[in-house]
């Protein structure tokens, strides 16, 4: 068995969890001796600090951990700085040029007249990772995981013909994002919305697909985060809703038991929203995940709990 895709990319809202889910999506794939690459491009050192590991520097890959199914994830942050001069030093053989234009503040001068120019360079390092594996390099991956902006630029952060469409028709930038979109647009590339049950992460998600479509980009999962389970039927969580039914606990006085009942009531009601969320998004016609809440938090064992969940939900690998 082999990964179905090579490149998955991970966005979501802010404060859904998807660096997490990212993390977890690395160690799902990583089995059997396999090496995955996770990656992040927002500077936020999240993916060191999610595997308790030192900060990810220097365009440094640092194996993060051994996953228990047998493979490794491996961290890289990825610099627009670094990318803008490692892209000098490959195309135009400017190692030492390059670095002289960075003391004078020319790359920052470069990606700020041209913004759309640092999200070609961000992607540009993702597309050379998972070219290794294609070009069989000592150093390949056999599946590379982005930590995605958040969706509400994410269509605008992939699009990276438009980033370039002011900045050239021709030539070596306008290639390299040429080369970009046919493999974001390839079957080998996947893209997961992270959301919770909430309206504004919901609706963000809504409009990520949305304005993902044009640009031929498909969503592959969107995945439900800190789902909390209940064994009641619909119409017990309408009535518990009401708040009318008392909770008869034994030992409790009167006032304790209409306290229990208005916050069951409260929680009945905030299930019952969680539903019409998830109805939502069925209606996106996009594969759902769901992946359940862990009131004890995140560490080693949660994320590996969450990977199992997460290959629970989503092919990985084909024939």
């Amino acid at each position: 068995m082999i990964p179905r895709h090579r490149l998955h990319i991970v966005s979501g809202k802010g404060g859904t969890g998807k660096t997490t889910i990212a993390g977890a999506l690395a160690c799902a794939l990583a089995t059997r001796d396999r090496r995955v690459l996770l990656c992040e491009v927002e500077g936020r050192q999240g993916v060191a600090e999610l595997f308790g590991a030192p900060r990810l520097v220097d365009a440094e890959e640092r194996r993060l951990c051994r996953t228990p199914s047998g493979g490794t994830v491996h961290g890289l942050s990825i610099d627009p700085e670094d990318a803008f001069l490692e892209y000098l030093e490959t195309f135009y053989h400017l190692g030492l040029a390059a670095r002289a234009l960075d003391r004078f503040g020319a790359v920052d001068f470069a990606t700020s007249i041209a913004p759309g120019l640092r999200d070609v360079l961000l992607t540009g390092k993702v597309y050379e990772a998972v070219r290794r594996g294609e070009k069989k390099h000592p150093h390949a991956y056999d599946a590379v995981v982005l930590d995605a902006p958040p969706t509400g630029r994410i269509a605008q952060f992939l699009n990276v013909h438009a980033a370039v469409a002011g900045l050239a028709r021709v030539g070596t930038i306008r290639g390299q994002a040429d080369s970009i979109m046919r493999m974001l647009r390839s079957t080998t590339t996947a893209v997961h919305l992270v959301t919770l049950l909430e309206d504004m992460p919901v609706t963000e998600t809504e409009e990520a697909v949305a304005a993902l479509r044009p640009t031929g980009i498909s969503v592959e999962t969107v995945i439900e985060n800190k789902v909390i389970s209940t064994p009641l039927y619909e119409d017990q969580l309408e009535r518990a809703a009401t708040g009318t039914t008392l909770l008869r606990i034994p030992g409790l006085t009167d006032e304790q038991t209409s306290l229990l009942t208005a916050e069951f009531a409260d929680e009945a009601a905030r299930t019952l929203q969680q539903r019409e969320r998830h109805t939502r998004l069925t209606a996106l016609g996009v594969p759902l995940a769901e992946i359940g809440f862990d009131p004890a938090g995140i560490d080693e064992a949660a994320l590996f709990d969450i990977a199992e969940q997460l290959r629970g939900h989503i092919d990985l690998e084909a024939a």
